[in-house]
């Protein structure tokens, strides 16, 4: 059986980071859940005719109650972009008459589906979670205590992973809303977008005024479920002014071109960038010729781009990365932090500038924000054991050619590993490598941008480990996600659950709580947590013992190309 979000959490259940708390509601339910232990000889889920119902602009929805969380699955926010909608901006949903069945979660956008289970360890550690896979995909979910009670509760938009082509609102557990929900008293809400060639492709080169938008529309459409938070939520038992965006990876960099958008400004107030610091997007002129190839490569002229719209998407999908894959092959590599490929790009209206190039966006101004990386974003012994005992010779090769989402330091790959073993001699070869390849570069960089302002921004460093794997997971990729929310002992795979990860769990979701509520993550649990300058560097290293460091890694930095 392939573990699916379906059977994972019919095995594990889905409690809280330390047990599952929340009293049943009968009838239609609108006040929050008084806060009593669950237990499993009582019914803890809920769901009727009459049962956890509320009012959208477009129609009446009906999820269901679960351990006291009202649960709202699926929900349209936009139109089906297929047709005549594909490359366009998004839509307004079709009102409906009936009350919507908002009890399952929506469509993944169309992305590349094969292999995805090919490794069965990286299966069994991050079991994503994929449904059915559709151009109607703008589709959002929405955690909440309660309806209808005329509360305005802190509201969090997660946007998620998978660099601007993969990914889904609900692929990890870890995303599960309901914790943090019931911890915090705030609304947690996720979403799914066009991503790849459907979000991204650029014609207005070849296609005119008409497809003047169509470089950014995945972008345009987190906007678009940005002003459904707005204009609904509040019957959600929401705050439209106390709006948080918080993206991991890809999403990170989504919360980024957020903040540098006309369009999305006043639809949130404060931002959270993790692993993903997105300081630069995609060139303008790289885009449009990327949509000139992609034209080439379906045999049309200029005329005939209406056809793009017409074919299967599946061969839209192939003969566009076919096209993107020429391109690359014919161009010289991105310098800097530049994108390439099906990105965001700064096209001078949708996105005016990089966000954090050569300067921040002014529009982010008054945004508070936190950013956090992990140590090892990438462990290169996670499925080879025997790069345990790589030497650090052996380490300056492998850097030469290839270190990270870097093409490789060639010469000065010795350089820079000596500067991270000399400013972490307690680190092992294997594990210099790692933070060789998962370097804070792009991290400080974003913050240094953004400590300019007037809004303070905060930096964090995720190093906590977790006992699997015989240790060589470390602190990777992702693995920062389900702490933020609560949900260590949901995310078992990332954690191995218990008192160890839930104590920490414990202090970062009480900051981010913190947070959301003031723009300030003191007073939530960890130690205090000052702003961060670029004189000092400061920096909340977050572990079983979390502290304050001034740039820890600003020697071995040094040593990095520029």
């Amino acid at each position: 059986m392939k573990t699916t979000r379906r059977n994972f959490l019919i095995i594990t259940g889905a409690g809280g980071a330390g047990m599952a708390i929340g009293a049943p509601l009968l009838a239609s339910g609108c006040k929050p859940a008084k806060d009593v232990p669950v237990s499993y000889n009582e019914q803890v889920l809920f769901i009727g005719d009459n049962i956890a119902v509320t009012e959208t602009k477009y129609g009446k929805v009906k999820g269901y109650i679960l351990r006291g969380i009202y649960y709202f699955l699926g929900i349209p926010y936009g139109a089906d972009t297929s047709g005549p909608n594909r490359f366009m901006p998004p839509q307004k949903p079709k009102p409906w008459d009936d009350v919507f069945p908002a009890v399952w979660w929506g469509n993944s956008a169309p992305q590349n589906m094969e292999r995805r289970y090919a490794n069965r360890y990286q299966s069994f550690v991050d079991h994503w979670n994929y449904d059915d896979v559709s151009e109607d995909c703008l589709r959002l979910n929405v955690f909440t205590p309660a309806i209808n009670d005329g509360k305005k509760r802190p509201v969090l938009v997660w946007l998620h992973g998978g660099g601007f082509t993969t990914g889904n609102g609900i692929e990890q557990d870890g995303y599960n809303g309901e914790n943090f929900c019931r911890k915090g008293d705030v609304v947690f809400v996720s979403i799914n977008h066009r991503l790849g060639p459907m979000g991204f492709s650029n014609f207005a080169a070849v296609g005119g005024e008409k497809y003047a938008a169509s470089g950014n529309v995945g972008m345009l459409d987190i906007v678009a479920a940005l002003e459904w938070v707005r204009d609904n939520i509040e019957n959600f038992g929401g705050d439209p002014g106390n709006v948080t965006i918080m993206g991991q990876s890809g999403g990170g960099a989504k919360v980024t071109t957020l903040t540098a958008m006309p369009a999305a400004k006043g639809l949130f107030h404060k931002a959270v960038v993790l692993s993903g610091a997105g300081v630069m997007s995609g060139d303008k002129d790289y885009s449009e010729k990327l949509g000139e190839y992609i034209l080439k490569e379906a045999g049309l002229k200029p005329e005939e781009i209406g056809k793009l719209h017409e074919m299967p998407w599946q061969e839209y999908y192939q003969l566009a990365n076919r096209a993107a894959t020429k391109l690359a092959a014919e161009s010289a590599p991105a310098s800097g932090g530049m994108r390439r490929g099906f990105n965001p790009c700064v096209d001078g209206v949708i996105l005016p500038q990089h966000p954090y190039h050569p300067e921040a966006t002014p529009l982010a101004s008054d945004i508070p924000m936190i950013i956090c990386s992990t140590l090892n974003e990438i462990s290169p012994s996670r499925d080879d054991a025997s790069l345990e005992n790589i030497t650090l010779d052996e380490v300056v090769e492998r850097v030469k050619q290839r270190a990270g989402f870097s093409s490789g330091y060639g010469e000065k790959a010795k350089e820079v590993v000596e500067a991270y073993a000399k400013a972490f001699p307690d680190k092992k070869p294997v594990e210099i490598w790692s933070m060789v390849m998962s370097t804070r570069q792009s991290v400080v960089t974003l913050a240094n941008a953004k400590s300019k302002q007037p809004a303070p921004v905060y930096v964090a460093w995720f190093c906590w480990q977790p006992p699997l794997f015989d240790g060589r997971l470390r602190a990777f990729h992702c693995s920062d996600i389900c702490f933020w929310f609560y949900n260590t002992d949901l995310m078992l795979t990332h954690t191995g659950g218990g008192p160890r990860p839930r104590k920490l769990s414990e202090k970062m979701s009480g900051a981010l709580l913190q947070f959301m509520r003031t723009g300030n993550p003191d007073g939530g649990g960890l130690p205090h947590w000052p702003r961060y300058t670029p004189e000092n560097g400061e920096v909340m290293v977050l572990d079983d013992v979390s502290e304050v460091k001034n740039d820890p890694d600003r020697e071995a930095r040094k040593a990095l190309p520029v």
